[in-house]
């Protein structure tokens, strides 16, 4: 890589889509999503992205974003954050006046994101094999409009989930709660008897992507 890594990002895709999650669901979205994760989650459906991809300058990155002429746009991953470049890429598109949002593992320091987007910031699970890489110091910097999201893998995630909800007042930060089920591992309806049963303040959602273009990369 020449020059500053600051000035470039290492680049698996971009694509224009609907976004499948969150709420912004069903919008039309590009999607820039960055090479290289330090996670290993076992229910992980972009594994391709953890490594390759091409080495983009930002002034180009944000050229190709701006061409699909869509006011949302999703930095994701891999794990955006692993790249020092993801900062100045999502100011520079912020500074557009486009709707930013970054989907990110939950485990790297959100601090210096800009405060413009929205972080949608995952917990990791026990059933993620992940969930000692959670860094509970992001939670003071959460801001309204953000989002936090547990992937829900069995019904000992979805006790674990609710706990640790309650046990760290996540109820109180005043952001948006996503559960959302592991598409090969608990069925959605599951996940939606027990959080209408317990009558849980959290958003639950299925990929929409995936139910309208399977697991197919870029979709």
């Amino acid at each position: 890589m020449n020059g500053p890594v600051s000035d470039q990002v290492r680049l698996t895709e971009i694509f224009l889509s609907l976004q499948g999650e969150s709420t912004s669901v069903g919008l039309p979205t590009v999607f820039v999503r960055l090479t290289g994760c330090p996670l290993r989650c076992q229910y992980c459906d972009t594994e391709y992205a953890f490594h390759g991809g091409s080495v983009t300058s930002l002034a180009d990155t944000v050229d190709q974003v701006r061409a699909f002429g869509v006011r949302h746009v999703t930095v994701t991953g891999g794990e955006p954050l692993a790249q020092p470049g993801a900062l100045p890429l999502m100011r520079q598109l912020c500074d557009l006046g486009l709707e930013v949002s970054l989907e990110t593992s939950g485990a790297m320091d959100i601090s210096a994101v800009d405060e413009r987007v929205r972080r949608v910031v995952d917990i990791k699970t026990p059933g993620s094999g992940e969930v000692q890489r959670n860094l509970w110091q992001n939670l003071p910097h959460l801001q309204p409009g953000d989002e936090l999201k547990f992937v829900i893998c069995s019904r000992q995630d979805y006790d674990w989930a609710r706990l640790k909800c309650d046990e760290l007042k996540l109820w109180d930060l005043g952001v948006e709660i996503l559960f959302s089920p592991s598409a090969s591992e608990l069925p959605a309806s599951d996940l939606a008897d027990w959080v209408v049963a317990d009558r849980l303040p959290v958003r639950m959602q299925v990929q929409l992507h995936k139910l309208l273009w399977g697991d197919e990369p870029g979709r």
